[in-house]
């Protein structure tokens, strides 16, 4: 008997949760007008929670999900958005917002090829649908400012390389490639802050993000931190150990800091050939690196003085000035060599 008794309990307190289908679709709605009302009023966290909600009344309707994307897409949340986009057209294929929303997250995470496909079918359900159309000439002009930059970055064209990501970046906002390339490129060009801020701003929501961490010691590398920049690009390979340009640029730099750093205690030892064969060793590394170049000319010039090749001393500082304009030292010590190689007038 008291057995019976346990089971009459379990029973009445599991039957009252049960609702049926009808029932389960009226809350289901009511859920989603609640959302509805929240989105309008821009609650957007709101709206997505009653949306939820919708949906776990009833996980087959497709227009749940596409009211759950349009609101993750305001909040700039593309990547879940897309996966509910996907689930509006499986369980419907021929809900065109649902094709629209899809392609919409494609674009602006940065896959013009895929968005094409989401409106080319939104077009094929509606072939009027003016959105559809606009949008994918929008996919269109993205592959073909990805199609520009990648040539423009083979012929170091960085400058156009910039422009076309500035662009693409106008459709696809959320696209983490293009914002490295853009960041990548600005390094090149020399524009350090600008570089690292689109780098740090990607970090903060990834940190484990290589093509991030690589950009951040590429600017550091550039700016003569040879050693943070070293550490970044530890870091970036311990994320994406098949990092190529990761792994070049960290050999790279911790060439360059070994080739200078011996140059300078041969220097202090007096031994100025093997001084001089050192620093024009570290100078063939990487004719990018325009600050380390720079000082590189100025040593090797300060050797040439002490092997008394003043004409070759001068040039050396010529061409570090040409690398860096601002470097007040190989302009002093060019200034003192002229003085001392120019001949005097008898009196």
């Amino acid at each position: 008997m008291a057995a019976a008794a346990e089971c009459d309990v379990v029973m009445a307190a599991t039957e009252p949760e049960l609702l049926d289908d009808a029932e389960a679709k009226r809350e289901a709605e009511t859920f989603k007008e609640q959302g509805n009302a929240y989105y309008a009023k821009k609650d957007y966290n709101e709206a997505y929670n009653y949306y939820t909600k919708a949906i776990d009344m009833c996980p087959k309707n497709a227009s749940y999900y596409g009211n759950r994307a349009a609101t993750l897409m305001m909040l700039g949340r593309f990547r879940e958005a897309l996966g509910d986009a996907q689930q509006s057209v499986r369980l419907d294929d021929s809900f065109v917002r649902g094709h629209l929303r899809e392609g919409k997250c494609h674009l602006s995470l940065g896959n013009a090829m895929a968005a094409c496909r989401s409106f080319q079918r939104a077009l094929e359900l509606d072939h009027k649908n003016a959105q559809a159309q606009q949008e994918f000439k929008n996919a269109n002009a993205v592959m073909e400012y990805e199609k520009i930059a990648e040539t423009d970055f083979e012929k170091r064209d960085f400058r156009k390389v910039v422009f076309c990501m500035d662009r693409a970046l106008e459709f696809a906002p959320a696209c983490h490639r293009f914002k490295i390339l853009k960041a990548e490129c600005l390094a090149m060009l020399g524009r350090y802050p600008e570089a690292q801020s689109v780098a740090s701003d990607i970090l903060r929501m990834d940190s484990t993000n290589a093509d991030a961490l690589y950009v951040r010691g590429l600017c550091l590398y550039y700016e003569d931190c040879i050693e943070k920049a070293v550490q970044f690009f530890v870091q970036a390979l311990r994320m994406a150990p098949d990092h190529e340009k990761a792994c070049i640029a960290c050999r790279n730099a911790k060439a360059l800091k070994a080739k200078k750093e011996d140059g300078n205690k041969a220097f202090k030892e007096g031994n100025y050939k093997l001084a001089y064969e050192l620093y024009t060793e570290a100078l063939g590394i990487d004719p990018n690196n325009i600050k380390t170049n720079a000082k590189l000319y100025c040593n090797r010039g300060t050797v040439n003085s002490k092997l008394r090749k003043l004409d070759d001393a001068i040039e050396d500082c010529t061409n570090a000035v040409k690398l860096d304009d601002t470097y007040i030292k190989a302009y002093l010590r060019r200034a003192q060599w002229w003085d001392c190689s120019s001949p005097r007038l008898s009196l």
